[in-house]
């Protein structure tokens, strides 16, 4: 193996804060690219099902004055 230890990884001949702070700010936007999206998917599913049991509600509601009618 290439490194004799894993405190020699983490150091990286001195190299390493800046080697691990590359892979920090590489893996955070994909982070980010992925659950953003993802989070906003959810909340218009929230939103569409909300909306959904409003519109029965109300058709519901509406559904027997309308029976009355005929």
């Amino acid at each position: 193996m290439y490194f004799e230890s894993l405190a020699a990884v983490w150091h990286m001949d001195g190299h390493g804060f800046y080697v691990w702070l590359a892979y920090a700010l590489t893996a955070l936007p994909l982070v980010l690219m992925v659950w953003l999206p993802v989070k906003r998917m959810r909340q218009q599913w929230r939103w569409l099902q909300a909306e959904q049991r409003r519109s029965g509600a109300a058709t519901a509601a509406q559904t027997p004055a309308m029976e009355s009618d005929l």
